[in-house]
């Protein structure tokens, strides 16, 4: 099993920090800034031996010099946006694959949000790293892609297993949910999700990890018909 750590940095991103026991490995994947991963690592006994960019934002990227200066860590990203992460060792894309320890990685090429944006799914884990492609009850904008990119990218993932969990990278699910109602107010999970959102959230907790099973039925991004309804409702998002 990996241990996965959640680490809240900036505004609302988090930084995930994954460790196995029996390897002793520990990846941090999209360190926004070092300090509190080395924090956290430091205060767990671990060590950090590599670091996961999902792509080139500074919000994802903007610890890396000074975590691999402190450990020597080996850097791994996308391949299509190494000229805009100058700290990368190891460039990768679709169909390669990573490891922590025995665990396995398969990277996702998932462009829309960047358009070298890519995801790591360890499948006998059920774990997802999907940068800012999918959130909770949301999706990313689409900055340098397309509504017909995000549109396959979001399939692509509802058809992981329902219990995979996902480990997206900022804490948006509140907002998410509250315009996802206006789209479907007679969606009875969407409410009932929105509502137990705001609960944990009133708590100053996190919402996420989510699920592939939870976002199938809540996301209204990943529930959208087709690519030309998912743009009228990214749209929509950015404008509210």
């Amino acid at each position: 099993m990996l241990e996965v750590v959640r680490i809240p940095v900036l505004s609302d991103n988090y930084i995930w920090l994954v460790h196995d026991a029996a390897s002793g490995e520990t990846v941090a994947v999209d360190p926004a800034v070092a300090d509190p991963v080395l924090e956290a690592a430091a205060a767990r006994g671990w060590r950090i031996d590599q670091i996961w960019n999902t792509h080139w934002h500074g919000d994802h990227t903007g610890g890396n010099a000074a975590i691999k200066a402190a450990t020597g860590c080996i850097i791994t990203g996308p391949a299509a946006e190494a000229e805009r992460i100058g700290t990368l060792d190891r460039t990768v894309g679709e169909g390669d694959s990573v490891r922590i320890g025995d665990h396995v990685a398969q990277v996702m090429a998932v462009p829309a949000h960047t358009a070298g944006h890519i995801a790591y799914h360890l499948s006998d884990e059920r774990i997802a790293f999907v940068g800012d492609t999918l959130f909770a009850m949301g999706c990313g904008r689409l900055f340098e892609g397309t509504a017909a990119q995000m549109f396959a990218n979001l399939q692509r993932l509802a058809a992981l297993p329902e219990d995979t969990r996902v480990y997206c990278a900022h804490e948006y699910t509140l907002s998410n949910g509250r315009f996802a109602l206006t789209v479907e107010p007679d969606n009875a999970a969407l409410a009932a999700r929105v509502a137990a959102v705001e609960a944990v959230r009133a708590r100053g907790e996190a919402t996420v990890p989510t699920s592939i099973g939870e976002e199938r039925a809540t996301n209204i991004f990943m529930r959208a018909r087709d690519a030309e309804e998912l743009a009228e409702r990214r749209a929509a998002k950015d404008a509210a």
